[in-house]
């Protein structure tokens, strides 16, 4: 059993009281009335002017963890997570939007890489906190791929990228926290990238468009894998046996008799998951256990 706490912050980042209706870096989620996350109808920063008026969120410690005891009291001697929300290369990508941010590490370097690190240096103080207040894994979250494939090449992230999250890992394990990562789409060509830096538990988030059959045979008994059942095919459209053989299917792929494979279920209702796909989702998992075992 796992519990999980966010430590990101909702807040405008100027050091005045928090601001609920945004995000701690200032970007604000426009929301629809479909029970999703919310997207910026613009960027917050869209010129470099305004980038070098940017200053990090303050941490603001005793805030940021004022729901930690009920927390703790709750999870009691068991795994506990802790969550920086979005994170990284999204971070930028909401605060400058999506086009700058494919852009702006060609045409702008310098200005690029001071961004870049504030963020990635601010989360390396997230995780910090959470060593310091007994968590046991850090979680981060940032998209890399469509569903057809990376949004850029593989080198182009390995030089850009890829030292940055290992910078970041490495801390996290000198202070003896996992480091779980999610990301979404068809990231098959650098998941083994991800292994190699040291991430713990790899979410392959979409695994209905993720190329397991070049990636099984490198890394199945080398790396912990998390996922779902489909929350775009077969949790959605699929009936209880679908579920059932498509969980099957996805620890036969990756999973081993000594572990390396966590199965988890979403309530995905705005996307038109029912009830009895929602519940056969949890159970599809609760039946790949030894029958000894009470999860």
């Amino acid at each position: 059993m796992m519990y999980h706490l966010s430590l990101g912050r909702e807040g405008d980042g100027s050091g005045n009281d928090w601001d609920w209706s945004c995000n701690e870096w200032g970007y604000r989620l426009e929301k629809l009335n479909d029970g999703t996350m919310g997207h910026p109808k613009e960027p917050l920063l869209p010129d470099w002017q305004s980038v070098k008026k940017l200053h990090p969120p303050k941490l603001r410690e005793e805030e940021r963890t004022a729901g930690l005891p009920q927390f703790l009291a709750q999870c009691e001697d068991r795994y506990r997570l802790a969550s920086l929300d979005l994170s990284g290369f999204t971070v930028y990508m909401l605060l400058r939007g999506f086009e700058n941010s494919m852009e702006d590490p060609f045409l702008e370097p310098e200005q690029f890489a001071r961004l870049l690190d504030m963020i990635f240096d601010f989360e390396c103080e997230l995780i910090r906190l959470a060593a310091r207040h007994g968590f046991h894994g850090i979680h981060f979250a940032d998209d890399w791929a469509t569903q057809r494939g990376m949004m850029i090449s593989p080198d182009s992230w390995r030089e850009l990228y890829k030292p940055r999250y290992k910078r970041q890992f490495d801390l996290a394990h000198e202070l003896g926290l996992h480091v779980w990562f999610h990301c979404c789409g068809n990231f098959t060509l650098i998941a083994g990238d991800f292994h190699e830096i040291g991430v713990d538990v790899l979410n392959i988030s979409q695994p209905n468009v993720f190329e397991f059959d070049s990636v099984a045979p490198e890394l199945r008994g080398k790396q912990c894998f998390l996922m779902p059942i489909s929350y775009q095919t077969v949790s959605i459209t699929g009936t209880v046996e679908e579920i059932y053989e498509e969980a099957e299917r996805l620890h036969k792929l990756l999973g081993t008799s000594c572990g390396g494979f966590i199965g988890y279920v979403e309530e995905y209702s705005s996307m038109g998951m029912s009830q009895r796909n929602y519940r056969a989702c949890g159970e599809a998992f609760r039946r790949l256990q030894p029958a000894k075992q009470n999860i």
